[in-house]
């Protein structure tokens, strides 16, 4: 590995408000949108885009309410047109973010125009935006699918005219790691604006393509959380977060032990499920059933864990689930953390019905404890809160 394949810090530029909400069959009410923001504010995020706010009434009302109550800085979306640029100056938002399809195919059958018209549309654009005293982003839509040279040739126009940030989006998913990373160390050729890089997850690259821009010299991710975005969504926050801090030791100023709440508050607000096997927020990210697993976490946690990621890093907890898969070791630990002082012989006797039960379906604490109990093993008397506590771990 070279030495450009390090970084030491990178920006997180947080678009769940705006490129989540895009999701489909998701719609977030202003009063979610306030929280979420608040949220992500804590977090520690380096930008929110919070919205689009020529979309509507209650769109600009929810965007200004945003830039006017977050400390971190706040985004507002607008095409290449000046409505949208004007709604998003009078929204109050300190960065304005205007975009424009610059492939082909977007141009001729999306927005029915010329490269020399969407060229001008872009300077016009942040000309507009620059003017106002906002920071400025511009991104070449479907930058992946746009011709090289033309890429270059819109990005050279509009960093003439005084553009602060490059986006570099992936928007129909279709870049590969090493090809995106490629494609970033051309446009850091041709900007002195800063490099920002948008990736879409259709082939599931997302995050590494994500990482992969910024390996080649991007200074900020686009990302969302739990992933949430059109079509198969975004690079998510807590993935690229997680990477970034624990396998590149790199700083993102998120405030890592605030992952899993706010990861659970756009699962509620989303109605988008997060899958259990959800690297980082899953609920079976840091859980173990295997005898082996078990055990080893059990004697080290480094053992079955990446190690470099703890669950106390991301507001987590560990689990040891019970079920067909399950050791003694796993058993024994449960037993003494319920008050339970078992023989071996008695630890090897609830394994086997735990084993049993867990075959049939799913295995709770109040089954190991009614297990325990019919095979006789020795109770202490166990505080009620810490019952509780246990009864919800499992």
């Amino acid at each position: 590995m070279s030495a450009s394949d390090e970084f030491d810090s990178v920006r997180i530029f947080d678009t769940t408000l705006r490129d989540g909400e895009q999701s489909p069959r998701t719609s977030f009410t202003t009063e979610e949108k306030r929280e979420i923001a608040a949220a992500l504010d804590e977090l520690g995020v380096s930008v929110i885009e919070a919205g689009f706010p020529v979309n509507s009434d209650a769109e600009f009302e929810a965007v200004s309410n945003i830039a006017e109550s977050t400390d971190t800085t706040v985004c507002g979306l607008a095409r290449v047109v000046e409505k949208d640029i004007q709604a998003a100056i009078d929204s109050g938002v300190g960065m304005i973010h205007t975009f424009v399809s610059t492939s082909d195919v977007q141009i001729e059958d999306s927005m029915h125009a010329t490269r020399e018209e969407v060229k001008q549309r872009a300077v016009e654009a942040v000309e507009m935006a620059t003017d106002s005293g906002a920071e400025v982003m511009f991104s070449p839509m479907d930058a992946t699918r746009t011709e090289e040279s033309f890429l270059v040739e819109v990005i050279e126009a509009v960093d003439e005219v005084g553009v602060d940030w490059i986006n570099i989006p992936d928007t129909c998913g279709v870049a590969t790691p090493r090809r995106f990373g490629d494609l970033i160390e051309v446009v850091a050729e041709h900007t002195d604006a800063g490099i920002d890089v948008h990736t879409h997850d259709d082939f599931g690259l997302a995050g590494a393509n994500a990482l992969a821009g910024v390996e080649a010299g991007a200074d900020q991710m686009q990302v969302s959380v739990n992933g949430i975005g059109e079509r198969a969504g975004n690079a998510a926050l807590e993935e690229v977060v997680m990477a970034a801090e624990s396998l590149y030791d790199a700083d993102t100023g998120v405030d890592t032990t605030k992952i899993t709440e706010v990861s659970r508050m756009v699962e509620q607000a989303s109605d988008i499920a997060v899958p259990p096997n959800k690297p980082v927020v899953g609920r079976n990210a840091f859980s173990h059933e295997s005898g082996i697993h078990a055990a080893g976490v059990i004697e080290n946690s480094d053992t079955f864990e990446p190690g470099v990621m703890t669950p106390e890093m991301v507001g987590a907890t560990r689990e040891l689930v019970m079920g067909k898969h399950t050791g003694t070791h796993s058993v024994r630990q449960r037993l003494t953390d319920a008050g339970f002082d078992p023989t071996e012989s008695q630890v090897r006797a609830v394994t086997r019905r735990v084993k049993d039960a867990g075959a049939e379906g799913r295995v709770t604490m109040s089954d190991v404890r009614r297990f325990a109990r019919e095979e006789g093993v020795a109770e202490m008397e166990e505080d009620p809160e810490e019952e509780r506590e246990q009864e919800a771990r499992v």
